[in-house]
């Protein structure tokens, strides 16, 4: 069954469930156009692909009562004579099977006269879809060349407007061209007048010329002279100018000289004066290092003399019980810088525990801070008094979480 064949029967099905029928009635008619017009077997399939309906439990009892339907009615019985209800009834089955035997041959048949028919129609078709193409490829010849011909037609007026312009203007022409003409031996009788009277003009001024030039020559030869004169008299003027001049030259040599050797001396002072300021930034380091050493031995020396006076026992007892808070404020200051030397810094932090805690020390005043919290114990007068200050601070919230 082709996808037409399928098509029509589905839009048959849509009506008849437009119009009401039940899923019996689908089913029923499904199988009588299946095994009836197209000759085929009613499956659940098919009739399931046709009717767009029913469940698999449904349509096998339609396809059934069918069947049932079909025997039913091919089912003949003769009543003449005294024949047995067996054989009565394999009469009926072998009529009901001559019968759908000639159905089948008459389907056949008319599935063959069907395609043959569809093949004719098909190349009628085609025939037609071809003079339709040749029919429209000569109606847009046909409409090209009435396009052209307006086209030719639509330029020949043009041309022929165009021809007609020209010759209006060939005819202006001509005529611009007699008056051009006219003015032309107007102009050229008037010019040969002219001429006439500049040629005579000009052999005037060609004598005025020749005297002006003799003029000219005298004039020359007064001012020659003239400037003869004036060249002595410069010369006798210029030579006390030019003594005085070379004199000048000589001074401006040694002058330029004198600067030169002026500014190489001035060069020489200068890199003198770099070597001495170098030399001068050697000394000053070396004096800061000489003095760093000096004050570290000042403090080492300082640290000898307190673990002279104070043996190493006590000075520690000291320093942890200042440090457990046991000792005020006013004894730590009576101790002052005593027992620094048995005091050691905290390693890390005690509230960020993430940075080791820097001692400073500027002159007699001693700071411990965090460079992490930014935690600190202030100016202190001892390193015993800034790492307990550092340690309260520590203790305390930062300012930040208050």
């Amino acid at each position: 069954m082709n996808q037409q064949i399928r098509d029509a029967l589905r839009q048959e099905f849509e009506g008849m469930r437009a119009t009401g029928a039940r899923r019996q009635d689908l089913s029923l008619h499904a199988c009588k156009r299946l095994f009836f017009d197209l000759g085929i077997r009613p499956s659940v399939t098919t009739v399931r692909d046709l009717t767009q309906t029913g469940s698999a439990s449904d349509i096998p009892r339609d396809i059934d009562a069918f069947w049932e339907t079909v025997r039913s009615t091919l089912r003949v019985r003769i009543e003449a004579g005294d024949i047995p209800e067996t054989l009565r009834e394999r009469a009926g089955e072998l009529i009901a099977e001559l019968f759908a035997e000639a159905r089948l041959q008459a389907h056949a048949a008319l599935e063959e006269n069907r395609a043959r028919l569809d093949e004719t129609a098909r190349s009628t078709q085609s025939a037609a879809r071809d003079a339709e193409i040749r029919c429209e490829a000569i109606q847009q010849a046909h409409e090209r060349s009435e396009a052209r011909a307006e086209a030719a037609a639509a330029q020949i007026a043009a041309l022929e407007a165009e021809l007609r312009t020209l010759r209006t203007r060939d005819t202006h022409a001509h005529a611009d061209l007699r008056d051009a003409i006219a003015r032309l031996e107007a102009d050229n009788k008037a010019l040969s007048e002219r001429v006439k009277r500049d040629e005579s003009e000009a052999a005037r001024l060609r004598d005025r010329i020749d005297e002006l030039q003799s003029e000219l020559r005298r004039n020359t030869e007064h001012y020659a002279q003239q400037i003869k004169d004036a060249v002595k008299d410069a010369e006798r003027r210029v030579k006390p100018m030019l003594v005085e001049l070379d004199a000048l030259r000589g001074m401006a040599a040694t002058y330029q000289a004198s600067t030169r050797e002026a500014g190489q001396k001035e060069f020489e002072f200068i890199q003198q004066l770099s070597a001495a300021r170098s030399r001068a930034d050697r000394l000053e380091s070396q004096m800061r290092e000489q003095s760093d050493e000096i004050d570290a031995l000042t403090r080492e020396r300082d640290a000898h003399r307190v673990r002279a006076g104070l043996s190493a026992e006590v000075g520690r007892l000291i320093a942890s019980l200042a440090l457990d808070g046991r000792l005020c404020a006013s004894e730590i200051a009576t101790l002052g810088a005593q027992v620094d030397a048995y005091v050691n810094a905290p390693v890390d932090c005690p509230a960020c525990e993430s940075a080791e805690p820097d001692l400073q020390r500027h002159e007699d005043e001693y700071e411990l801070s965090c460079p992490h919290c930014e935690r600190t114990s202030g100016a202190t007068s001892s390193k015993l008094a800034a790492v307990k200050a550092f340690l309260e601070a520590a203790d305390s919230p930062a300012p930040d979480a208050m």
